[in-house]
């Protein structure tokens, strides 16, 4: 009895495990052919639009003997280019305050001591406050006025001037719909082509690129005490918005 339940079980395990191979092979197959009947299409829509506001930062860094001190001349000077610049129609909420930072400063010094010490000694002399202030600046013709204004109110670094589109994705829609439009025409004239019938989109993926801020970059330090400059001259130039689509057909 035992002999005839062992037999048994070892022909249901066999006829188990050959099912199963023959299922995992079909379906194995069934994904290859699935994977071999698709056609995939790539295609990039292009946007250039000029730049319809400006993002800038205004900084002010002073230096006293005491925290007071630094702290009356910051504030007095970023409450007078605050002002030249709303006088140049910017709103308060196109104004934001990035950073505000108390750093003590220190010298080393060789004579403090009695006697002298030939190592010197570390020796606080004063405090360094630095405070930043980003502006929108959406009168594109006014950034020259408003960098000419705001240096002469007390600001010593300008900088990070970038130039973006407000609306950025209705452009980007744009880019898309002329992405996808390329890419169907690919697909319909590949087709053709090679004598296939599209079936349905089975598999849709889109990346971008998007505007690259042109302009002044880097940090420009300016000496209060040096005479006016004439006010720059700022080129805005085009940005440019981009989509690229990939999208991949079932045919037969």
């Amino acid at each position: 009895m035992k002999k005839n339940i062992i037999n048994i079980l070892a022909i249901t395990t066999t006829v188990f495990l050959v099912s199963l191979i023959i299922w995992v092979g079909i379906n194995i197959q069934d994904k290859i052919e699935k994977s071999e009947n698709t056609i995939t299409v790539s295609a990039t829509g292009e946007v250039y639009a000029k730049p319809d506001l400006a993002l800038t930062t205004f900084s002010v860094i002073t230096e006293a003997e005491t925290v007071d001190e630094a702290m009356s001349q910051n504030i007095t000077k970023m409450n007078m280019i605050i002002d030249s610049i709303k006088n140049q129609g910017v709103e308060e909420k196109d104004l934001k305050t990035t950073s505000f930072n108390i750093y003590p400063r220190y010298e080393w010094q060789k004579d403090v001591q009695i006697p002298p010490s030939p190592q010197g000694e570390r020796v606080l002399v004063g405090y360094e406050i630095q405070q930043s202030l980003q502006v929108k600046i959406r009168d594109m013709e006014k950034i020259g006025d408003i960098i000419e204004k705001a240096t002469q109110s007390g600001a010593n670094q300008v900088g990070n001037l970038q130039f973006t589109i407000d609306k950025e994705d209705e452009l980007k829609d744009q880019a898309r719909a002329q992405a996808i439009e390329k890419a169907k025409n690919k697909a319909k004239e590949l087709a053709s082509q090679l004598g296939i019938s599209l079936i349905r989109i089975s598999n849709f993926q889109e990346s971008g690129t998007f505007p690259g801020y042109y302009g002044l970059e880097k940090t420009i330090s300016f000496d209060a005490g040096e005479e006016a400059t004439p006010q720059p001259q700022i080129e805005t130039g085009e940005n440019k918005i981009e989509v690229t689509v990939t999208i991949t057909y079932e045919i037969k």
